[in-house]
């Protein structure tokens, strides 16, 4: 009797005719000739070859010549060549867009904490301003003792004034 598998137990892996890539490295694969593509050392290489190619293939003895006029064989890897390119292109565009996507979300995060912090220090600064605002300064202080011993100037002459009457 087959016993069957509980939920904790994974599954053997099955073998597929498909092939089986690592997509992190193709994308690093495809961000790296992409990068190539944009060079100018890559325009020289295949300005190089193409006019090797045609060159060649005008001077050459006849019986050497691979590919006459029309150059259909060179047309055929240059397509060739774009159809690879185009789509390794994109790749590594979608590839960049995700990172800056990711980017633009931490930057968006920091900024969020950095508005909170800094709302956060304006309260606790306007908090201090009415906190100092309520607090007994040296001048406040000696103001009110300056026109308390006013008073108790003027009351003792008063006082006085009244006695010797």
């Amino acid at each position: 009797m087959a016993r069957t598998q509980g939920l904790d137990t994974p599954r053997e892996t099955r073998r597929s005719l498909r092939p089986n890539y690592d997509a992190e490295t193709f994308g690093r694969l495809s961000e790296r000739f992409a990068r190539f593509l944009g060079t100018a050392r890559f325009l020289v290489y295949m300005t190089v070859f193409v006019l090797t190619w045609v060159i060649w293939n005008f001077l050459a003895p006849v019986d050497l010549r691979f590919d006459d006029f029309p150059f259909i064989f060179l047309t055929l890897i240059l397509s060739l060549q774009a159809s690879y390119a185009a789509p390794l292109i994109l790749l590594a565009q979608n590839r960049q867009a995700d990172r800056e996507r990711i980017q633009l979300n931490e930057d968006r995060a920091r900024n969020e904490r950095s508005i909170a912090d800094a709302e956060y220090l304006t309260r606790e600064i306007a908090a201090l301003r009415i906190s100092l605002g309520e607090v007994a300064t040296r001048e406040f202080l000696r103001s009110e003792l300056s026109d308390l011993a006013k008073e108790v100037v003027s009351e003792l002459r008063s006082n006085s004034q009244s006695d010797t009457k």
